[in-house]
């Protein structure tokens, strides 16, 4: 049975750690690889990232495999969280072995970052280390195949895209060829997800169904997105973040040409995209299951288009999902409280 979402790439897991109220408006999401990792690669297009252990994932270096991402708020702050979860993994053996006793191992876990701060109240109350186990144990706790919160959770707690409320959006799709590619978003851009004007999502003009509004419902809305904008205090500081997963076995190489290409789910669904104040990261993760098709040179391409795919819809469903948001760090209306459910 599959949940369309980034869990349906047997082994793989997600848990949330989410923290609001008393100035708090943040969290942190763990995607959690098999045990024994999983092949990894990154590609960071924004202007402004904050990233740990990117450069480990370049394929001409020496790690092949990890066993955790980690997406978290709390800017580059919040990559603290990364520390709790390499703990958690050192604790079970899991990572790259640096010695002769199976314990001496150094877990590598990439993270990247989203800016949230001061979005609860609280510019001091962002995700650390605790942060960060609480997320991998949800994450291990979970059963195989669970389906994965979306909206106001994890590090999408306090995400925003333009005016409106972000969060996180995950989807999933298996290829005629048997092959699973899924994909979760934290979606919270400078850029907008909305044509303004007609209100309609960006991303769902790619899966050919777009929703739009009645002319009075999106000038009621434009108005209202007008009076939470001049209520909120910028800076505009923002970034997407992505992890694609997939059960084909692919190569490091294989996998950094995944992430790119999935960056262009992203400019899809978000306009302006990839900006100096956005630090848009896309990992990826292989875990090998099952091989492309042998003799075929061009069997990555449905994996690379699939991958894009996917991210528009995650982040499409990371938008309809959010919650709208009013408290002492801003207000940020939400799609659905705007426009309604289709």
């Amino acid at each position: 049975m599959t949940v369309d979402a980034l869990t349906d790439v047997a082994g793989v897991r997600v848990g949330h750690a989410t923290r609001t109220g008393d100035g708090w408006l943040t969290g942190a999401t763990v995607v959690l690889a098999p045990e024994g990792g999983a092949v990894a690669a990154v590609d960071v297009r924004g202007g402004g990232p904050g990233t740990k252990e990117t450069d480990a994932l370049d394929p001409r270096n020496l790690v092949q495999k990890v066993e955790a991402i980690v997406l978290t708020g709390g800017s580059a702050y919040g990559l603290d969280a990364a520390s709790g979860v390499m703990a958690w993994l050192e604790e079970r053996g899991r990572g790259v072995r640096v010695g002769p006793d199976p314990t001496h191992v150094v877990p590598v876990v990439p993270a990247a970052c989203v800016f949230d701060l001061g979005r609860g109240g609280d510019f001091r109350a962002r995700p650390d280390a605790a942060t960060g186990r609480a997320a991998v144990t949800s994450a291990a706790e979970s059963e195989p195949g669970a389906p994965v919160a979306q909206g106001c959770v994890g590090a999408g707690t306090g995400a925003v895209v333009g005016a409106l409320k972000g969060g996180v959006g995950t989807a999933a799709v298996v290829l005629d060829s048997g092959i699973t590619v899924a994909a979760l978003v934290v979606a919270n851009a400078v850029g907008s997800v909305l044509d303004p004007e007609t209100g309609a999502l960006y991303g769902e003009s790619f899966q050919g169904r777009v929703t739009y509004p009645q002319a009075r419902v999106h000038e009621a809305a434009r108005r209202r997105l007008a009076g939470s904008a001049a209520r909120n205090a910028p800076p505009p500081l923002n970034t997407t973040l992505a992890v694609v997963a997939t059960d084909a076995d692919l190569s490091k190489a294989q996998a950094q040409k995944l992430a790119g290409t999935a960056h262009d789910g992203i400019a899809r669904a978000v306009r302006p995209v990839h900006l100096l104040n956005d630090g848009d990261t896309v990992f990826s993760l292989a875990t090998g299951a099952r091989l492309l098709a042998p003799g075929n040179p061009l069997a990555l391409n449905d994996v690379l288009a699939a991958g894009a795919d996917v991210v528009t819809r995650a982040i499409v469903r990371a938008v309809r999902a959010a919650e709208p948001v009013d408290g002492p760090g801003g207000a940020w209306p939400s799609y659905e409280e705007l426009y309604g459910a289709r």
